[in-house]
């Protein structure tokens, strides 16, 4: 099957029947492989597709199974769209199964003029630091009359407690909070109190550790500065699909 780049296909490792299909957007790379490194090992070849991306459905792989990108046969890197980082920014991406069980179905949401909000950071607001840990305290922030609990940046970013300015991985929700299972039950949790979650979100700039887009595309661009890493190339050569 070959998806035509400008569709609206998802960026990364997207589950469908019988396996996942893998794409990354790669200009910069005359070659890219897809390495996968757990259960087992096997390097296999992507397909080139227009606009400079790559992309390849491998059946029989499930949620769980890691993998790397190989760039020009040399370099490993974990996918720029990733979903977790189980081990950190420098180690293989895995795969999740995009699939839970809500039990928020009732959730009516929060007019604006009702919402009380409370900016939380997952990694101290608890002892265990954990998306678990704020779930086991909401009666606190309930009894206090919150109506919207607001959660720092939770991209995936180098080291365990960050202020999660300077992630590096704005899909993959990090890895020491709980991942993507532990935000989705802290979702549930908190509508079932009556509580809202807005995510405090980064875009114009990514951090400095980990950070390997450069490697796969033009993502950045010199003529802005910001103190936390890189600005993104939204208005320069070549951004139109970093704007995608």
């Amino acid at each position: 099957m070959t998806t035509n780049h400008q569709s609206g296909y998802k960026h990364g490792a997207v589950r469908e029947e019988g396996g996942y299909r893998f794409r990354v957007w790669a200009p910069r790379a005359k070659e890219v492989r897809l390495k996968l490194t757990a259960p087992g090992e096997a390097v296999l070849e992507m397909e080139a597709q227009a606009g400079g991306y790559y992309e390849r459905l491998v059946e029989g792989v499930e949620a769980g199974a890691r993998y790397l990108y190989r760039l020009d046969g040399e370099k490993e890197r974990p996918d720029p769209a990733s979903r977790y980082q189980p081990e950190g920014v420098h180690a293989a991406s895995e795969l999740v199964d995009e699939r839970f069980a809500w039990t928020d179905e009732g959730w009516p949401g929060l007019k604006l003029e009702d919402c009380v909000f409370y900016e939380l950071h997952t990694g101290t607001f608890s002892a265990a630091g954990t998306f678990d840990g704020v779930s086991e305290r909401l009666h606190h922030l309930v009894e206090l009359g919150i109506t919207m609990i607001e959660l720092m940046p939770v991209g995936q970013f180098p080291g365990e407690r960050n202020w999660g300015y300077d992630g590096c991985y704005p899909y993959a929700v990090q890895a020491s909070y709980g991942g993507p299972e532990g935000l989705k039950r802290l979702v549930n949790a908190c509508h079932a109190v009556g509580v809202g979650v807005a995510l405090d979100v980064v875009y114009n700039h990514l951090g400095p550790e980990g950070n390997y887009l450069g490697e796969f595309g033009p993502y950045f661009t010199e003529r802005y500065r910001t103190p936390w890493g890189q600005a993104v190339n939204f208005d320069g050569a070549e951004s139109d699909e970093v704007r995608r």
